[in-house]
């Protein structure tokens, strides 16, 4: 394992992250999070997000078990409006922005996350991802599905849940990592992933879960402490195409990511997580292959997050912490979630 300051490079998105090891024996003289390890209630008659209750805008929920979608009250895109196009020169371009933003309750529970959640559940949550893809990928350019866990990831209800966002446009993120992929292949005449996935095992340095069809890294370019890559074993490019199978694997996957994430501080893990593969705009995308981001921010323990400022901001990604170091600290905790004996 490197030990001494040095650089790392990140494939899908060409840019360099620079590790320095020797400053995780630092003190940590910053900024703590409130924590709390209180099992929740399975309703709570003041969220606007659990069955039955009243939202912002008046909207009553149904009595819904299971999943639940529905279109966003404050929706980030809206699917009419005036198509306008605007150029005040070369610096000054604009164009207009449609699409359609749903949100997607994983359970009627209030209390329970995809760390707590059986893997039928979480199965059940596959499908929904899949089918919202399926469908609104006739309309748009590209299909964003996404869930921010957690306050410190700007998540502004706790009940879990996810998002979709359906853009007419392809957006730059993941334009840049196709870009990428679709270059390595036309170089290599194999998916870029794929060869990762099939290294990364090999190495056996980074891996976190290894199942039939899937496998979680931390990515030997991972910007954040504990950052994860999820890559399937397998060539596919977007969600909707995955078999039975493959999607009852990656409800155990996904569930075991998640109850090794929390157990690592022993608190309900922060994060944003994100779908990535071929966009729907009519191109082609050889050796685009499905993949999810996992991006925590916490960093020492429950109450000590990473912050991405200054020298990040202003330069390029650092960590202190290395990649090995992170996956071996995830390996080794438990795949009984922390709070399995503390239920009401």
């Amino acid at each position: 394992m490197l030990k001494h300051p040095h650089r790392r490079f990140n494939p899908l998105t060409g840019k360099w992250i620079l590790v320095s090891p020797h400053r995780a024996q630092r003190p940590w003289l910053g900024q703590s999070e409130d924590v709390s390890n209180h099992q929740a209630l399975a309703h709570d008659p003041d969220c606007y997000l659990c069955a039955g209750n009243k939202r912002a805008n008046g909207t009553v929920n149904p009595d819904y078990s299971g999943v639940f979608v529905f279109d966003n009250d404050f929706p980030a895109l809206m699917s009419g409006g005036e198509a306008f196009a605007s150029s005040d020169g070369e610096l000054f371009q604009a164009e207009p922005a449609f699409g359609v933003c749903r949100v997607i309750c994983f359970s009627e529970d209030h209390g329970r996350s995809l760390a707590q959640l059986e893997p039928e559940a979480i199965g059940a949550v596959i499908d929904v991802w899949a089918s919202q893809v399926e469908n609104l990928s006739k309309t748009n350019g590209w299909v964003q599905v996404f869930e921010n866990k957690g306050s410190v990831m700007g998540c502004s209800n706790p009940h879990p849940h996810g998002q979709i966002w359906a853009t007419a446009h392809v957006p730059d993120e993941l334009r840049v990592e196709c870009d990428s992929q679709i270059a390595f292949f036309v170089d290599h005449k194999v998916p870029m992933l794929l060869q990762l996935c099939e290294q990364e095992i090999h190495k056996k340095e980074r891996i976190v879960v290894d199942s039939v069809y899937w496998l979680a890294i931390v990515p030997w370019w991972a910007s954040w402490p504990f950052e994860l890559l999820l890559l399937p074993k397998f060539e596919i490019s977007s969600f909707s195409q995955l078999s039975d199978k493959q999607r009852d694997d990656l409800a155990v996957v996904l569930g075991e990511i998640a109850v090794r994430y929390d157990n690592l501080f022993q608190c309900p893990f922060p994060y944003s997580m994100g779908w990535h593969g071929a966009p729907f705009d009519g191109r082609d995308y050889p050796g685009v292959q499905l993949h999810a981001h996992f991006y925590p921010p916490l960093l020492r323990s429950a109450t000590v997050r990473k912050f991405m400022v200054g020298y990040e901001m202003m330069a390029e990604a650092q960590r202190d912490l290395t990649p090995e170091q992170a996956a071996e600290a995830l390996r080794q905790t438990s795949t009984v979630h922390y709070l399995a004996g503390n239920k009401p």
